[in-house]
């Protein structure tokens, strides 16, 4: 070095790179490790998103039960909430043993899932961050009970437990699951992935598949559809219709409070429903979800008002019974386009919803189909017009937008509409056929509908032992008279004897506080002295 200092210079340069370059490598790793991180807090992010939104569409499940105990008659509340908290459990128990492998397992030509039964390829280490992990799993069985719940208010007041116990096994089990192969798995009909291709084509270029955001077709077209099926077959309730001249009764008018609280919670989970369909929240997975928020609300909001203003100009009164349905009708429309559609197209979606409503309601009573909660029409009539709704206002812009694979011009060809129309029949036809053959044979068996006794009377008291409750209190021995004045009105509050009660085109006999009749049919109360 002394004799060149050209070699100590170049030394001291090898020797800055060497440092330079160790740098450049520690920055690597810390990126790399970054990376890692930043991919981890991602995967984080998409399963509490999945677990948050799971969670509101679970509790819909209130509002269906604050919903239907709000329609259906007092002597039979409990008993439809009886049948809803079954829902869940039935649901969750059916789609973890079979269900989702039926659902989301290795496709089976198009068909059917074959693998996955029991969660048993999810385990600690496998599928994180995917919609294969436990999450979504958990996501996934929260709208199979919501499908299984809708088919409880078709049904309602008239039907066995066992029967109900069925359909909801077989339901959540099977007709549900391959629907669901068809449009959200590897079946022949997804948009995400189709075993030989999108439908018509083939062509991931050229075609997209049948779209089906959230569910209209997937979830509430097959509860609605399920539920006519069941309503036609267990048949109307005594006195719904007139034998004579066909004429509707009302056999009770319905407790408003709960309605609506059933109708905001559902209102309320369903965001959970819609939003949370992104499946994540990365990759800019929130700005569709966002949309998505606006689309659900404007569509809600016009069907609502709608239907209160179509209502009052067939009704000649504000009816907040076919408001509250409106909302639903609504909602219902929008989940399968939410994503692909704008807000004005939104608007026109719910109002033609509410015009669906209304129409469905009297088609069915003219058809003499008793539907006590109007399931049928708003998940079953609504949820076809959702799907067709994604062909008649999607563009191609907005199928990108939605986060859809492919990129193409299907809506613009008017192709995406054709696909929606065969969607849609297909669904029908697999639920008509399944759902009819499900309860005829329930029907024919154990038997689908209570007898005439014990559909008068009440399935509270039938079916939930309160008639042994009310004939304890019947057998009691009497007590002391009491001294106190206010304690002789209590004692005078308290129902002894039977007393009758007048239904419209029935007679019936009730025990103490089970009498739920309207006043105009009430005969005179006895109690105690």
């Amino acid at each position: 070095f002394l004799e060149d200092p050209s070699m100590a210079t170049n030394w001291a340069t090898i020797s800055a790179l060497d440092a330079v370059t160790a740098s450049v490598q520690a920055n690597a790793d810390a990126i790399m490790s970054l990376e890692g991180v930043v991919s981890t807090n991602a995967n984080d992010a998409d399963a509490a998103w999945l677990i948050l939104c799971g969670a509101l569409v679970f509790f819909m499940q209130a509002g269906f039960a604050m919903l239907e105990a709000g329609i259906v008659h007092p002597k039979n509340m409990t008993n439809i909430l009886f049948k809803n908290v079954c829902d869940a459990s039935i649901a969750a128990i059916c789609f973890w043993l079979v269900g989702y492998g039926f659902a989301y397992g290795d496709s089976e030509g198009g068909f059917i899932g074959k693998t996955n039964f029991g969660l048993d390829l999810i385990y600690n280490g496998v599928g994180e961050g995917g919609s294969d992990g436990w999450h979504g799993w958990f996501f996934q069985w929260a709208f199979t009970g919501a499908c299984a719940t809708i088919v409880a208010g078709s049904v309602a007041e008239r039907t066995t437990i066992s029967a109900y116990f069925i359909y909801s096994v077989v339901l959540s089990s099977f007709i549900y699951p391959v629907i669901v192969h068809w449009v959200w798995g590897s079946g022949w009909l997804s948009a995400w992935g189709a075993l030989n291709g999108p439908i018509f084509s083939g062509n991931p270029a050229t075609s997209n598949g049948f779209i089906d955001f959230a569910g209209s077709g997937v979830v509430h077209m097959v509860g609605g559809w399920c539920g006519l099926m069941g309503a036609i077959i267990v048949g109307p309730r005594i006195g719904r219709f007139d034998p004579d001249t066909g004429k509707v009764n009302v056999l009770y008018s319905g407790n408003s409070a709960l309605q609506a609280l059933g109708t905001f919670i559902l209102w309320f989970g369903w965001y959970g429903f819609n939003c949370g369909s992104t499946l994540a929240m990365s990759g800019g997975m929130g700005n569709i979800a966002g949309k998505v928020a606006v689309n659900t609300t404007i569509s809600a909001a016009c069907a609502t008002m709608t239907s209160v203003f179509l209502g009052y100009a067939i009704e000649g009164h504000w009816d907040i019974s076919m408001g509250l349905n409106g909302a639903l009708a609504g909602l219902v429309s929008i989940t399968a386009p939410c994503p692909v559609v704008d807000p004005w197209m939104a608007f026109i979606i719910g109002f033609v919803g509410a015009c669906i409503l209304h129409a469905g309601h009297y088609l069915i009573l003219m058809a003499k189909i008793d539907d006590p909660c109007d399931a049928c029409v708003v998940h079953g009539f609504c949820g076809v017009w959702g799907c067709w709704a994604v062909g008649i206002f999607c563009t191609d812009t907005n199928i990108m937008y939605g986060g859809y694979p492919g990129g193409n011009d299907a809506c613009g060809r008017a192709e995406q509409f054709g696909v929606q129309i065969v969607g849609t029949i297909v669904i029908i036809v697999w639920v008509v056929f399944t759902g009819g053959l499900l309860f005829l044979g329930i029907s024919y068996t154990v038997g689908m509908r209570v007898s005439s006794d014990t559909e008068e009377v009440g399935m509270d008291a039938s079916e939930h032992g309160f008639f042994d409750e009310l004939d304890r209190n019947k057998a009691a021995p009497p007590t002391a008279a009491p001294t106190a004045p206010h304690q002789q009105a209590q004692v005078q509050m308290m129902p002894l004897q039977p007393q009758m009660v007048a239904y419209p085109q029935v007679q019936q006999q009730q025990y103490g506080q089970m009498a739920y009749a309207q006043p105009q049919y009430a005969q005179t109360m006895q109690y105690a002295q």
